[in-house]
């Protein structure tokens, strides 16, 4: 089991940046696939990136050479750098954690057991 908790969301101008983390407890955080989601007032929640136990990873096409995630097996952290933020970007964004022993990347919201929180984003125009 894992329990994550997400940080540094805020607000932030058009073309600005943030760094989202996600810590998370338990000894086999290095087994787990963690994604990092996101969901806008009426809208659906949608990936925008994860990163599997093995370390491969993949983003959605919106945050594609904006985004980069990051893990730290030995501080139990996820981060997500978030560059030239767009109004559109505006969300809560969650971090989601799947024991993963085949190392699949995992892209779907109903692939992931454990969620945090989630940490609200702001980006302004």
């Amino acid at each position: 089991q894992v329990a994550l908790v997400e940080s540094g969301g805020g607000l932030v101008q058009a073309g600005g940046s943030l760094k989202l983390s996600c810590a998370a407890s338990g000894r086999t955080f290095s087994g787990y696939g963690i994604g990092w989601f996101r969901q806008a007032p009426g809208k659906e929640r949608e990936l925008v990136a994860a990163v599997s136990s093995s370390g491969a990873r993949t983003y959605t096409d919106a945050v594609k050479g904006r985004v980069t995630l990051s893990r730290d097996n030995v501080k139990n952290t996820v981060a997500l750098q978030m560059n030239s933020l767009k109004p559109e970007d505006t969300a809560i964004y969650y971090c989601a954690a799947k024991w993963d022993p085949f190392r699949v990347i995992k892209t779907r919201a109903d692939q992931y057991e454990y969620w945090g929180q989630g940490t609200p984003v702001t980006v302004s125009s």
